[in-house]
């Protein structure tokens, strides 16, 4: 335990015109105070397995303010840190009617930022980000930054988090150098956040964040069977509640608004206050208990969330938690989910983004290819195939979107209606973003094809025309998929062609091919890569640009001359959907890969080697 009284924090969590929550854990239970503008706001903290935590909720604010905060703890400043070389945190609320800018990434390893750990991890896109930011010389302050998964790596620890575990228990015994228990994950997260740069950065941005399979292990939900496979472990059902009882405290909590905050259960236990002259409410048990509740009944909790800044919609879909994995009724969310995000996804926005930390489109040949697994685990092919389809699905991760072919037609009905203006005027765009893939890209769809679409028939909500009607309507809304992976957990340069080739080249045909012999429906459209793919770590930028578009940037960090503790920030990529007609396609993908890696060949030459 830290013998600082400020733990770790502050997290700038959920912000918006009036009102910011500010998220910390202490050493000891008592009152955290943060002050602003003259004004000053408190909490009293609570307990989880012997550890402190608050979350203060601010109100009051003016739209489109900023103000310095900082936070006390027994009367004593805590934040800003003495001797701090960083400028002050700030609390930027949310501006009628400005145009909406906001950060996103997944997967992050925690790692030192020295020479060694970035040879082999590459530079920390967030961190080079936080830096720039700090000298001022970042182009762009996000309103907020979305974190799309894999915040923290439950299953693949770093050497730092393993001389903690063999600290507490024998590396021999299961399950090993994986996280085992909660007070495992709070030391993961104080190794994933306590770094000074990456520390300030979330203390002055607000930041949203839905989890992904590291942060409970690789796979997670991926079928029936690899779940009886854990569950039949001796230590899958203590790291479950560990992870999804962190994941409520750590990440969860400061997504709700103070409104969903006091629906939830649990923060209802946190606000009644202590009882029997306890010094604080312990939610241990209560944590447990809930985290092995939403466990085995996913519909008894939602972690998806919705966000309206002015004329945008942000959706974040759960799309690990609620995935049915009934054999005979697969789907990546369940009904109740599904009913949900049908009502969220509406027209009458300029943008409606749909965050998920799976890419909704893969590439082509890949959505093929997870499909024709699927129907080959039903058995399209009989038993032995099915075996074989199980275990190819469990050992190259094949659990996208495509893997649930019923949930995928679902959603992208939903996509279409909104982009044809069946529920609401159409938006600009109707854009996912995503993570995962350690790659980033941007996609559009194509060409929507008449017909009844999806898995199992596909079925239609709320009356909207089918058949060859769906074929004769005029578009309004471009529909894309942007995806930024990873912010730092970089594939090695030897996968990364192969990745690209088989991701964009070699599996497009052999994919079309293999749905089709397993009788997999066609999916209601066809869409096609804009622009990547591309390997960098990097932190992605999205900035509503009114009239003249979506725009996205992706940026990566630089060390130049041997200074790892100062990467520079270096653009990637930048893409512009505008209102205009999708421009036409360029070359064969593979042809566009080869360019791409003669590209970063002739870059590297022309400076300093890049550390990885």
């Amino acid at each position: 335990m830290s013998d600082e009284p400020l733990v770790l924090g502050p997290l700038l969590r959920y912000v918006d015109t009036t009102c910011a929550s500010v998220w910390v854990e202490t050493r000891d239970a008592g009152t955290v105070v943060v002050r602003a503008g003259g004004s000053s706001w408190e909490a009293h903290t609570f307990a989880a397995h012997d550890h402190h935590f608050a979350l203060v909720e601010l109100d009051g604010l003016e739209p489109g303010s900023r103000s310095e905060y900082r936070v006390e703890i027994g009367g004593e400043v805590v934040w800003p840190a003495p001797g701090s070389t960083y400028p002050p945190s700030m609390i930027a609320t949310l501006q009628p009617d400005r145009p909406l800018t906001m950060a996103f990434g997944s997967c992050r390893t925690s790692v030192p930022h020295d020479k060694d750990g970035t040879q082999t991890h590459g530079v920390d896109a967030l961190r080079a980000y936080a830096l720039s930011m700090a000298s001022g010389e970042a182009q762009v302050r996000p309103d907020f930054v979305l974190f799309l998964g894999d915040q923290v790596y439950a299953d693949e620890t770093s050497d730092q988090m393993q001389e903690f575990i063999a600290a507490r228990r024998d590396l021999d015994e299961p399950p090993g150098d994986e996280l085992k228990d909660f007070e495992e994950y709070a030391h993961l997260y104080r190794l994933a956040w306590s770094d000074p740069a990456n520390r300030w950065l979330l203390s002055t941005l607000p930041s949203s964040m839905i989890f992904d399979d590291h942060d409970i292990r690789d796979d997670w939900n991926t079928s029936q069977e690899w779940k009886q496979e854990m569950e039949a472990t001796s230590w899958w059902h203590e790291r479950i509640v560990a992870g999804l009882g962190s994941y409520w405290v750590y990440q969860h909590l400061g997504n709700l608004s103070p409104a969903e905050r006091a629906e939830d259960e649990l923060w209802q236990a946190v606000a009644a206050g202590p009882v029997d002259g306890a010094a604080e409410v312990d939610l241990t048990e209560r944590l447990d208990a809930f985290a092995a509740r939403v466990d085995q009944q996913p519909t008894t909790y939602r972690w998806s969330f919705t966000r309206d800044i002015d004329d945008v919609r942000l959706v974040v879909v759960d799309s690990r938690a609620a995935r049915v994995l009934d054999p005979d009724n697969r789907s990546m969310l369940d009904p109740d989910e599904l009913a949900w995000l049908d009502e969220q996804m509406q027209g009458g926005f300029r943008h409606l983004l749909v965050g998920t930390s799976l890419p909704f489109l893969l590439s082509p040949g890949l959505h093929h290819l997870e499909a024709w697994d699927e129907a080959l685990v039903e058995g399209a092919w009989g038993q032995r195939p099915a075996r074989f389809g199980e275990w190819l699905r469990q050992i190259v991760d094949l659990e996208h979107w495509g893997a649930f072919q019923h949930g995928f037609a679902e959603v992208a009905e939903m996509a279409l209606s909104v982009a044809y203006g069946e529920r609401g005027a159409a938006p600009e765009t109707v854009t996912f973003l995503s993570g995962d893939v350690h790659h980033s890209y941007v996609s559009e769809v194509r060409h929507v094809h008449g017909g009844r679409s999806g898995a199992r028939g596909g079925r239609r909500r709320g009356g909207r025309p089918g058949g060859p009607a769906l074929a004769r309507r005029q578009g309004r809304s471009r529909v894309v998929q942007a995806v930024c992976s990873p912010i730092r957990n970089p594939l090695p340069r030897s996968m990364r062609f192969a990745t690209a080739f088989l991701s964009y080249g070699l599996a497009g045909p052999m994919g079309a091919v293999a749905a089709k012999s397993a009788h997999v429906p066609d999916a209601p459209f066809t869409w096609g890569l804009l622009r990547g793919p591309w390997f960098d770590n990097n932190l992605a930028v999205l900035e509503d640009r009114g009239a003249d578009g979506l725009g996205l940037t992706w940026y990566t960090g630089v060390v130049e001359a041997g200074d790892y503790d100062h990467p520079q920030l270096e653009q990637v990529s930048r893409v512009t959907i505008g209102p205009e007609k999708p421009p036409r396609r360029r070359g064969p993908v593979l042809s566009r890969v080869s360019r791409f890696v003669a590209r970063r060949r002739r870059g590297r030459a022309g400076r300093s080697p890049r550390p990885r």
